[in-house]
């Protein structure tokens, strides 16, 4: 009772309530491992559109198979992309600028071989009443003329002591310089800038970076997926979201596919964040017997991968719109992203409706026709490996929705994506929207409590159509009472909530019966 009862009358009272809504997680947040450009190596950066890709990690490159993916995912219909950068033996490009300090670019790569900088000392204290003069203040102006993009730094000062200081200024607000040497004196200065001039127009009024960054060379496993970066960095790097649901591990170069401990290690990783892995078919899978002779030697049959056989082909902005083969996984995650959003996670990111957006050919049984058969398809899907077709007036689409562990010789639960998919979104949604639940009284009121809130969760669900059944009852289970906590559970402190669920399973075989019948006179 909040408060003291003393005077006659009515007294109001606000009570908790005991609605806890779960809400369900995204589903189609997609992280890519690789090489880029630009951006930063030391996490990873989440992105909403490819105009973010070129302005963190710097657009297309022929180097960069990751960046290709990106774009792919995009076009496609992807939404939400997680990039961590890798690199090898890249360097980063510098500038003395005097005073015993050095400027370097924020991160590796030849692209901070262009920066500008300006130094002028037109700092606040010249425009105070009366004018007065700090010997440590300057202002910093720096300029990327490959992004058009300038940054101002007012007021910044050589002294650790001010609230200014410039290399913690910089490391907190720059997207392009760092102070990588911090000397004791004010840089050198530029010559003075004339009223609204942009300090960039004219060469006496910048000063160029001098010391030459560095692409680095291909990367390899060693960059991506080396034991040593457990933790640290590589597809580890991922640690540091919160969330990821598809992950991507474009090939090594164009020539170079992805080797088997990167696809082990990448397997076991999305295994652990409850994400789907697309694993790509490699280039030399040319036709459905090297499938089946070779599937076995790519990665050990997951149920949190699927494989996409086979590459597809598409223009290359970069080669006067040649067609190029590309691994894709890219153009795959987008049609997961672009099926999550328009039918939900339950629905099989495959058939007529998950056309293959900018694909011109297939790379299989030679570029024209390119088209798979009936027979042939019918070799590998059995195997759990997911096949790309060509259909007249279709055009070409996803034709398979198997996990690794969906050959017919394994009888897996997880067979199928979107029910492997399906258990990980209610896995998290439930994860996260119960934390609520923890060092609350262990008795029936929490576990009614519990009922009603993940039940409210499961019914919306069922009322979408993500599982099977007519009735609640037949589609789901939520449970939570003495017979999933015993006393012995409640004195360790443990509830247990049991949530079953039918899924709905693609109807990957139809088959139609026909018969004639004589007409009755």
């Amino acid at each position: 009772m909040p408060v003291a009862l003393t005077y006659p009358g009515v007294y109001v009272e606000e009570l908790e309530s005991p609605v806890h809504t779960i809400t369900g997680v995204a589903t189609s947040i997609t992280a890519f491992v690789g090489r880029t450009i630009r951006g930063p190596t030391d996490r990873p950066v989440l992105l909403q559109s490819f105009s973010d890709f070129v302005r963190v990690y710097g657009g297309l490159s022929v180097d960069s198979t990751l960046s290709y993916a990106v774009q792919q995912f995009y076009l496609n219909g992807g939404s939400q992309a997680v990039i961590a950068r890798v690199h090898n033996a890249a360097k980063l490009a510098s500038l003395t600028i005097g005073g015993g300090t050095t400027l370097s670019a924020a991160n590796e790569g030849k692209w901070g071989d262009g920066l500008l900088v300006h130094i002028d000392d037109d700092t606040r204290e010249k425009h105070d009443s009366p004018p007065t003069s700090d010997p440590k203040r300057f202002n910093l102006y720096v300029k990327d003329p490959g992004s058009n993009t300038t940054e101002f730094f007012r007021n910044v000062s050589v002294d650790p002591a001010d609230p200014r200081f410039v290399m913690t200024v910089l490391q907190q607000q720059s997207q392009l310089v760092r102070v990588s040497t911090m000397g004791a004196s004010r840089p050198s200065l530029n010559a003075a800038v004339p009223p609204s001039a942009d300090p960039f127009s004219d060469p006496s009024f910048y000063t160029a970076f001098n010391v030459a960054g560095s692409d680095g060379t291909a990367v390899d496993a060693t960059q991506i997926s080396d034991p040593s970066l457990t933790g640290k960095g590589g597809l580890w790097l991922l640690d540091q979201t919160d969330l990821i649901n598809i992950l991507c591990i474009p090939p090594f170069t164009r020539d170079v596919d992805v080797t088997t401990p990167t696809w082990e290690a990448a397997a076991g990783y999305a295994k652990s964040r409850k994400a789907i892995l697309i694993v790509d078919a490699p280039s030399a899978w040319a036709n459905t017997q090297a499938v089946v002779s070779g599937l076995g030697a790519v990665v050990t049959p997951t149920d949190s991968a699927a494989i996409y056989f086979p590459r597809v082909l598409m223009a290359d902005s970069l080669a006067e719109n040649r067609l190029q083969s590309f691994a894709p996984c890219g153009v795959v995650a987008g049609i997961y992203a672009r099926t999550d959003t328009n039918r939900g996670v339950w629905k099989a990111p495959a058939g007529t409706d998950a056309s293959l957006i900018g694909v011109s050919a297939l790379t299989v049984n030679g570029f024209d026709p390119a088209l798979l058969s009936d027979a042939e398809n019918g070799v590998v899907n059995p195997l759990g490996v997911n096949c790309l077709r060509h259909f007249p007036v279709i055009g070409r689409v996803v034709w398979g929705a198997r996990t690794m562990r969906g050959a017919d010789v394994f009888a897996d639960q997880w067979k199928y994506v979107p029910v492997r998919r399906l258990a990980y979104f209610i896995e998290q949604s439930l994860y996260r929207g119960t934390q609520w639940v923890v060092f609350e009284p262990n008795d029936e009121p929490l576990w009614a409590q519990i009922r009603l809130n993940v039940g409210d969760f499961m019914q919306s669900l069922f009322r979408q159509g993500a599982f099977q059944g007519t009735s609640p009852k037949d589609a789901y289970l939520v449970k939570c009472d003495r017979e999933t906590t015993t006393q012995t559970d409640i004195d360790n402190g443990i509830v247990n909530i049991l949530v079953g669920f039918a899924p709905l399973k693609p109807a990957e075989f139809v088959v139609l019966q026909i018969q004639q019948i004589r007409a009755q006179s």
